[in-house]
């Protein structure tokens, strides 16, 4: 087996189908489904499964792939750490942000790391389950992770600061006239909710459970966007972090009493290399919240501070 047909395989997942992956490649359709047969005699396995949308996984397959994305991983970051140099970085960094946070400090950050290195390729994903960015991050997939709790050493896990929650009300509410809303006065309100296995989502019902609130499900969303716009339009109200909402709905927002915050900690790979611990450095530069005095939420109440990060 050969890393090549490890991206070949890769890419066929992600494409659905030869034709578009070999596209991608930029290689011969022949080529790539040679690559595959191959692949599938070595391991004596079927790896993909054919069905009118296109090609699947199978459940083999999906097993097979995420190894297969760990060795592309680290072949990557090999390539790239050999060919760094004082004054260029090559290769691909791999970014995974739990849903909501960094959204206004990423980019800065990324823009910087661009622009001291335009070789260098960033791919930048938001995951709403923080128990899948741990798996991520364990398995070594991940180059750099923003995430609220972790369990890595302090060598690894970095805070950068924290990320306060605020409601998202809709134009008129009567909740508006307050600096400060009382999560007791929401108790009657529906709430837009995000997935169930979500971060997100958890802190909401932690929050309510705390303050002996039970919350009504006006609706789940996947992206923060979704709830702030849903909230704006009356459809409920919804809990988020600050940073996430846009300059046009800030009028429609108020902290919450008691605070609500979660802290923002930066994850390397071990032995990390040039190019994440660059966008490490630049994060740091960026304006984050400190942390306050009030009581946060972190939803992993085993938690516990360490060199300056909360971790499980």
């Amino acid at each position: 087996m050969s890393l090549r047909q490890y991206e070949y395989a890769l890419a066929v997942a992600e494409e659905g189908s030869v034709t578009a992956a070999a596209e991608r490649l930029h290689v011969a359709q022949p080529s790539v489904s040679q690559q595959i047969r191959g692949l599938e005699r070595e391991l004596g396995v079927q790896l993909f499964a054919r069905t009118p949308t296109g090609l699947v996984p199978t459940v083999v397959g999906r097993a097979f792939l995420r190894e297969a994305q760990v060795a592309v991983s680290a072949s990557r970051r090999a390539r790239a750490t050999a060919r760094a140099g004082a004054e260029e970085l090559v290769g691909e960094l791999i970014v995974a942000v739990q849903l909501g946070f960094g959204t206004r400090q990423l980019p800065g950050a990324l823009g910087e790391l661009r622009r001291r290195f335009p070789r260098l390729e960033v791919t930048v994903f938001e995951e709403q389950s923080s128990a899948e960015l741990e798996r991520l991050c364990s398995r070594g997939v991940l180059d750099l992770a923003l995430m609220a709790a972790c369990n890595r050493s302090p060598a690894d896990a970095h805070q950068l600061g924290e990320e306060e929650f605020v409601v998202v009300l809709s134009p008129g509410h009567e909740l508006l006239a307050e600096d400060r809303v009382a999560l007791r006065d929401l108790k009657s309100e529906p709430w837009l909710r995000f997935d169930r296995d979500s971060a997100l989502d958890a802190v909401l019902v932690k929050v309510l459970q705390d303050n002996d609130l039970t919350p009504t499900t006006a609706a789940r969303v996947s992206q923060t966007a979704t709830a702030v716009r849903w909230a704006a339009h009356g459809l409920g109200v919804t809990l988020v972090p600050a940073s996430v909402v846009p300059d046009d709905h800030q009028h429609l927002v108020r902290p919450v009493l008691p605070d609500v915050a979660q802290p923002v900690i930066a994850v390397l790979r071990p032995e990390a290399g040039p190019a994440e611990t660059a966008l490490l450095e630049l994060l740091r530069e960026e304006t984050w919240p400190l942390e306050s005095s009030a009581a946060g939420v972190d939803v992993d109440r085993g938690a516990v501070d360490v060199a300056g990060a909360r971790r499980s």
